[in-house]
């Protein structure tokens, strides 16, 4: 019996019982990995062994992806739609970096 298969039974099941109907298949994969991830952060305290963080991870894995595909902090590229020109939707059709600045004041 495929995963697909047990679930329309156990939906069928819990419809007929009047219970709510289990969650589909895959539905909570990430949070399974998650809480996975946290319970052997959690375990490597008692055994004495240093403590991987997940957000300075999902910082790398953001910033390698944002390098990878052009997205970002410092792409202006990506915020606009693909197929426009570049100064399209701006006051003069002046372009981002065509656009004049205003001097900075002296400290």
């Amino acid at each position: 019996m495929s995963i697909t298969e047990q679930y329309l039974l156990d939906t069928y099941r819990a419809l007929r019982h009047g219970d709510p109907t289990p969650p589909a298949p895959g539905a909570n994969d990430w949070q399974v990995v998650r809480e996975l991830c946290d319970h052997r952060r959690f375990r490597a305290v008692p055994a004495g062994r240093p403590v991987r963080r997940r957000v300075r991870r999902v910082r790398r894995v953001r910033a390698a992806l944002g390098r990878l595909f052009g997205f970002g902090k410092g792409s202006r590229e990506a915020t606009e739609p693909l197929g426009e020109s570049v100064g399209q939707g701006r006051p003069g059709g002046v372009s981002r970096a065509a656009a004049p600045r205003s001097p900075r004041p002296q400290t």
